[in-house]
């Protein structure tokens, strides 16, 4: 079977040029925020653990854990308040700051796609057709 019938986009769609960004920030080498991290906010956000959150991703608890830490350790304040342990298991949530911090960085992630798009107009018509 080919891959343009076992999608729902036709191949000539995927071989379309399209720009794809990130944007990530940067503390030394360590990346304490990019859009990894934003989606764990949010599924934190919306779950209330790290645990599931990181179920949700399909990411390893020790993934998640490790990329809160980096959050955490990269900002002032801490992005995500984690409970431990108890009868209930403890749970996260993302702090007042870290809503903030997701707010700034998403807005910011939306400026840049909207500002590179209009940029990438002009350069799409001079880039080579794709071989199909």
């Amino acid at each position: 079977m080919s891959r343009s019938a076992s999608t729902s986009e036709p191949l000539s769609a995927e071989l379309a040029p399209r720009l794809k960004l990130y944007a990530r920030v940067l503390q030394g080498q360590e990346i304490v925020l990019g859009p990894g991290k934003a989606d764990l906010l949010d599924a934190i956000s919306r779950d209330g653990s790290i645990t599931a959150a990181a179920k949700t991703m399909g990411l390893s608890y020790r993934r998640a854990w490790l990329m809160v830490d980096s959050m955490n350790k990269g900002f002032r304040e801490p992005l995500v308040a984690a409970a431990h342990g108890g009868l209930r298991g403890g749970g996260a949530a993302v702090t007042p700051f870290g809503l903030d911090i997701l707010k700034r960085y998403r807005t910011m992630q939306t400026e840049i796609e909207a500002l590179a798009a209009r940029h990438f107009k002009g350069l799409k018509p001079l880039l080579k057709p794709s071989d199909s």
